[in-house]
């Protein structure tokens, strides 16, 4: 575990909040950059290299906005973390819902249902150019969620501006979805977007 004395900095390539949250639970201490970029233009069946991919294109982009500010000059011991998640429900990749219908029919799908999330970290090390990668899953498993329940998630995540930025389409630790949340096997953190024993890992292999 970090503390706020590390010998490296940390950039979290990521808007999320959620993966803000746990980076700090970590006790580490970072600066935000975020990479921008066309994430519908990189496809891939397998959801394993789909997130792996985008992770990668998420790096790629960061390192050459830096490079335009020559900010990497001043990149010693500098790792640079960017993730990507998505959610697999019955065998289909389910990124961020792109239109409200959807979002809507992505959590009516969960009732009673079980989903899979899928998450990639990637490291680099923006000193020596060393690139390291893994990936973690997580099962989901919901109880029945009735329909007015369904209509009051929807609602709740489009007001707060959760529901487009989200992979599903569904934050599972929004107060108003834990009660349907029968199981999770695996890490809550894993499905929050950044898995704490993977990122600790990789940022070790980093170094």
């Amino acid at each position: 575990m970090a503390t706020s004395k590390s010998f490296f900095k940390i950039i979290l390539g990521s808007s999320s909040l959620a993966r803000r949250k746990i980076l700090t639970e970590m006790g580490y201490e970072f600066t935000v950059m975020t990479a921008d970029i066309d994430e519908k233009a990189i496809r891939k069946e397998i959801p394993e290299e789909l997130v792996m991919a985008l992770a990668e294109a998420k790096a790629d982009a960061i390192i050459s906005k830096l490079q335009t500010t020559d900010s990497l000059k001043d990149a010693h011991s500098t790792l640079l973390i960017t993730a990507d998640t998505v959610v697999v429900y019955q065998g289909i990749i389910r990124e961020k819902p792109s239109s409200k219908e959807e979002a809507r029919q992505f959590i009516k799908g969960y009732s009673g249902g079980h989903a899979q999330v899928v998450g990639s970290v990637l490291v680099t090390n923006l000193e020596t150019g060393i690139r390291i990668a893994g990936w973690d899953k997580a099962e989901v498993y919901f109880h029945d969620i009735p329909e007015e329940a369904i209509d009051s998630l929807f609602s709740a995540q489009i007001d707060e501006g959760i529901v487009f930025n989200v992979a599903g389409g569904l934050m599972l630790e929004h107060p108003l979805t834990l009660p349907f949340v029968d199981t999770v096997v695996g890490t809550i953190d894993s499905v929050m977007g950044l898995s704490k024993p993977l990122t600790e890992k990789l940022i070790q292999g980093a170094l």
